[in-house]
């Protein structure tokens, strides 16, 4: 199994042939290569990524099958469930790194924010689960900028989201933490460009990545 900072890696290098428009042979696609997993999985890297079909997370760190341990929901959010599923990546399959993947242009983020901007004599919001997940983490960045640029709040917003669920994940379970402070595992946040095909990984690198 790969350590944490040599799967980081392999996402980069993954991600850069994305954008070169190129592929690695080993990644493709196939019954043979589909066979070859039936005994278990190795992923070496658990995302927990945005149901949005746009970001296709495979593909976009053009990973093949057994490569990636993925968790989809609206908005990245981390809640009980993609907690647990993290938790069984990293427990039961020893998967060293987790990465929260965030997008521009993100839809559940910028809804969540038009909704906390509505006036209140608006009448009273819908409760939302995935709302109310995405909420803590941007109603701050509206407190604070009020008659700034719209589309750097936006920016702004996707960020701080994957922020907050990183740190839930590496705070809000005892299993992830524990396997952090062993020195084994890595939780870290990401955003991909839709415009560019990048992914920038952002928030909780080690010093030297």
């Amino acid at each position: 199994m790969l350590s944490a900072q040599e799967a980081l890696e392999c996402l980069r290098e993954g991600n850069r042939r994305f954008m070169w428009g190129v592929r690695d042979v080993s990644t493709l696609t196939n019954q043979s290569r589909c066979a070859e997993l039936v005994p278990g999985q190795r992923p070496f890297a658990a995302v927990l990524g945005c149901s949005d079909p746009r970001v296709p997370v495979e593909i976009v760190f053009d990973q093949g099958p057994g490569s990636l341990f993925v968790v989809r929901v609206a908005g990245n959010v981390a809640t009980a469930s993609q907690i647990d599923s993290v938790e069984f990546a990293v427990e039961r399959l020893g998967t060293p790194l987790v990465v929260v993947l965030g997008h521009t242009k993100c839809l559940a983020v910028e809804t969540t924010q038009e909704e906390l901007a509505r006036p209140a004599a608006d009448g009273p919001r819908e409760p939302h689960s995935i709302f109310d997940s995405i909420r803590p983490a941007v109603e701050g960045l509206l407190a604070a900028g009020p008659g700034q640029d719209r589309e750097a709040m936006r920016r702004q917003a996707v960020r701080a989201n994957v922020r907050a669920a990183a740190d839930r994940l590496r705070h809000g379970s005892a299993v992830i933490e524990r396997l952090i402070e062993k020195g084994g595992l890595l939780v870290v946040g990401a955003e991909y460009s839709l415009e560019t095909g990048v992914v920038d990984f952002f928030d909780g690198l080690p010093t030297s990545g």
